[in-house]
């Protein structure tokens, strides 16, 4: 204001050169000082803004009521900005709870670690597990290994996050008396969640159900033998029995003969299920295998008349227990023959093959294939399921019992191959199922 009274005392008087420059100095100091008073203004509202703005992460900020004069557009529009990441962090807050909530109810046991294999995070019930094992409590930041002492699950975790998969193990040495299936899925962002699914009572109750069946097979396969016995000495011997007598003894007959199969059949389902068929995998020729069933096969072929053929067979070796391929491809060149009748044709054509495979790892395929009426597609994916049937009149009238192929598929997966079938209605049917080349024949 001085300035100005100055500047304006000095216009009303006559202008020399010295009142010239001194006007000059004048102008020049009061824009200097507006200049200074403006710039200072400028950066402290720069200030208040970059405070209120970096605050915005941690807490809202309400701005926009403050005077900015030449900011205020800018002062509303973090506020604006502010009250959207208020909104957003107080959702992933309370999504973050409803999971931990959700995770937390969980029965199975969940762990998460980061890329290093350090815990993160763990549910209520993987402490209560940790607790009944007697290892350490969860520590979060320190290492899976300085936790749980298991191997299985510390190899399942080590896979998942070196190989970047999801792998799964089964471990009985967690927790004394339980039987755990452990799951470790790779995270996007690195790191993994292990998961731990007790299946103890799962597994008793399977052995329960194996162990009842077995012991009915047993207990029936005494009388059923008898009643066979006795039903063919009549039938062989006495000359007296009515044409009536012999209808009805003939049925006798044929239901217990079926019912006897049946029994042996669920026998062989629950060692095979419960891993108690002692098998003796050694190196053998496809080839072998393939003439070995088609020679067993040999009194069916007479019986029915039917075409049993051999195509294109393979040499290789491969791991297999040869009794136990051999009936796999004796129970599917059975059915062949049984269901693979073409229409308006009295006899089945069947013909079994074996062939070297390069990819996607070496093995051989073999294949059992007929030329009847095929299989829809409908029934295709159910056909390995225990006792289904496409045509149940049609298997009762033969005498099948609906689990051939069920065995036959545990077989092949022990083997460590798999099976499936492929068909066409009215071109036939194909089985196909692949066992792993021996070492030795890896060149």
């Amino acid at each position: 204001m001085t300035v100005a009274l100055a500047f304006v005392a000095l216009m009303r008087t006559r202008f020399t050169p010295h009142s010239w420059v001194l006007a000059t100095v004048l102008v020049l100091a009061w824009g200097a000082i507006n200049a200074l008073l403006l710039t200072n203004s400028v950066r402290r509202n720069i200030h208040q803004l970059e405070t209120a703005t970096a605050s915005i992460a941690e807490h809202p900020v309400a701005i926009a009521e403050q005077p900015f004069h030449d900011f205020d557009g800018l002062a509303y529009a973090i506020s604006v900005v502010s009250t959207r990441v208020e909104n957003l962090l107080a959702q992933s807050a309370a999504s973050r709870d409803e999971l931990a909530a959700m995770v937390d109810s969980m029965q199975d046991a969940v762990l998460a670690l980061d890329a290093a294999g350090r815990i993160q995070w763990a549910n209520q019930h993987m402490k209560r597990l940790l607790a009944q094992a007697a290892f350490t409590s969860v520590r979060v930041g320190h290492a899976l290994v300085q936790t749980i002492r298991d191997p299985d699950t510390l190899d399942c975790v080590r896979t998942a996050l070196q190989e970047r998969v999801v792998t799964e193990r089964r471990t009985t040495t967690l927790l004394p008396g339980h039987i755990f299936e452990v799951s470790a899925s790779p995270m996007p962002g690195g790191g993994a969640v292990a998961v731990l699914h007790d299946i103890t009572r799962i597994e008793q109750v399977e052995r329960t159900q194996r162990d009842f069946v077995a012991n009915v097979s047993h207990e029936l396969r005494t009388p059923l033998t008898s009643i066979t016995g006795y039903v063919e000495t009549l039938l062989d011997h006495e000359q007296s029995l009515s044409p009536v007598a012999r209808e009805f003894l003939g049925t006798i007959l044929k239901n217990a003969t079926r019912m006897n199969r049946l029994t042996e059949d669920l026998l062989v389902m629950t060692r095979v299920e419960s891993s108690g068929q002692q098998l003796n995998i050694v190196p053998v020729a496809a080839s072998l295998l393939v003439r070995d069933s088609v020679q067993a096969m040999s009194g069916l072929v007479q019986d029915t008349n039917a075409s049993l053929e051999t195509g294109e067979l393979a040499d290789d070796l491969v791991l297999a227990d040869p009794d136990a391929i051999v009936q796999v491809l004796s129970n599917l060149i059975e059915n062949a023959i049984k269901y693979g009748k073409p229409r308006n044709q009295q006899h089945a054509r069947v013909v079994v093959s074996a062939r070297r495979l390069a990819e996607p790892e070496p093995a051989v395929e073999f294949r059992v294939q007929d030329f009847g009426q095929g299989i829809a597609s409908e029934h295709l994916d159910r056909i390995f399921e225990r006792f289904y049937r496409v045509d149940k009149a049609r298997s009762r009238e033969s005498g099948g019992t609906g689990l051939g192929l069920a065995i036959a598929q545990h077989t092949v997966q022990i083997h460590g191959g798999t099976i499936h079938a492929e068909s066409e209605l009215n071109a036939g049917s194909t089985f196909v199922f692949t066992l792993p080349l021996a070492p030795e024949n890896r060149v």
